[in-house]
């Protein structure tokens, strides 16, 4: 695996950098894209291995550029995400969706577009899906239109870019920044009130679902499938 390149894009915090974490310990080439300097800077100080590059996943000629320095690429890995556009659906501020889709589903296509040139034949695409999008939860409807969107990707790009492999991965509840606009103790107790419901017993971090996706990149007998990671969430009722 030394001779391989992987390219997170979303890579500076949560999943996508324990993904970078697990390739380079697995002895891959990575680079890590964000558009927070300050992340970028702390990557740098932590994690001086990875290699980051600062761009905006939904600008394509910032993408782009990135893709010109890199090169070749065997392994992208897309963990963008949005997190706006949860509520009801009487109440949903279709703006705040809106700009969901511009900063994930959006921002997807746009990376993939970009990254083609430079994808290796025997390379892979991965993206972030989330179980909302299989799952029926109140209150859920934008966001699980928003996964579902992300992870309809995967089985027709796994067919039109062949031999390049397309897979998805699809977490479920874990303990990531991404909860970072939910008060500590509200998200405490609901994490609390998750586990007594969930299989698994347990909230998922971000290096259980890196483990996953590392899978879904490097393993070639892998593609046009979405892996579901997610305690068993799927199964039961977390309404």
């Amino acid at each position: 695996m030394s001779e391989r390149t992987a390219l997170i894009v979303g890579g500076t915090s949560g999943i996508g950098l324990a993904t970078a974490r697990r390739l380079h310990t697995l002895g891959a080439t990575v680079h890590v894209v964000g558009r927070d300097k300050q992340r970028l800077d702390d990557v740098a100080a932590t994690d001086p291995g990875l290699i980051g590059h600062r761009a905006d996943g939904g600008h394509r000629a910032e993408i782009a550029a990135v893709l010109a320095a890199v090169g070749s690429v065997d392994w992208l890995i897309i963990t963008l995400s949005g997190s706006d556009g949860p509520g009801a659906i009487a109440d949903l501020d279709l703006d705040l969706l809106r700009g969901a889709f511009d900063a994930k589903f959006w921002a997807h296509l746009t990376t993939i577009q970009a990254a083609l040139p430079y994808l290796t034949p025997t390379g892979s695409i991965t993206l972030l899906g989330a179980i909302s999008a299989r799952v029926g939860m109140p209150g859920t409807a934008g966001i699980a239109a928003l996964n579902g969107a992300v992870e309809a990707l995967v089985k027709p790009l796994a067919v039109e870019l062949a031999p390049i492999r397309v897979n998805g991965v699809s977490p479920g509840l874990v303990d990531t920044p991404w909860w970072s606009g939910m008060p500590d103790d509200a998200r405490q107790s609901y994490f609390a009130q998750a586990v007594q419901a969930l299989p698994a017993q347990r909230i998922a971090t971000a290096d259980d679902i890196a483990e996953v996706t590392v899978v879904a990149a490097t393993n070639p007998n892998v593609t046009g499938t979405v892996i579901e990671t997610d305690g068993g969430a799927r199964l039961v009722s977390m309404g």
